[in-house]
């Protein structure tokens, strides 16, 4: 019965194939950034994993997708890349928020004594004169890009 169903359905066009890879590339993009920021787990290992580095990355090449095809996009396209980026950029502010202040025990001891940096592309705002570093400081952790 299901088999009749099937066959009576007209094969995708060519724009709805083209939604669907579109969509797919999504989300994979998406799922692979939250995996890197301790979101999902990893799917071989189970266990959480956790680089910010690589999921910037993925979330770059996301921001770089909405650059380059803005206004070539449907409206359901658009919904799901500016979804998916605005769902990455708060994950990603949580997951560097709850970064611990020691370093990892991968990095070499020098690491250890270099004041820590922010991510790539994050801006630090210059202190007015006359501002408090307590002032400063509060003011950096507010000003991440994401």
């Amino acid at each position: 019965m299901n088999e009749s169903i099937s066959q009576s359905e007209p094969p995708p066009n060519s724009e709805e194939r083209t939604m669907a890879l579109f969509a797919n590339l999504v989300v994979q993009q998406t799922n692979m950034a939250l995996m890197f920021l301790g979101r999902v787990p990893h799917p071989e290992s189970g266990e959480p994993v956790r680089d910010l580095n690589a999921a910037r990355m993925f979330i770059d090449q996301l921001e770089m997708l909405e650059t380059k095809t803005k206004g070539n996009l449907d409206k359901r396209e658009e919904a799901l890349l500016k979804q998916s980026l605005t769902s990455l950029r708060m994950a990603f502010v949580e997951a560097v928020n709850e970064e611990p202040s020691a370093p990892p025990k991968k990095e070499p001891a020098k690491a250890a004594t270099a004041p820590p940096t922010a991510p790539a592309g994050a801006r630090e705002p210059a202190s007015a004169p006359g501002e408090s570093s307590t002032e400063a400081e509060s003011r950096k952790k507010f000003s991440k890009k994401y």
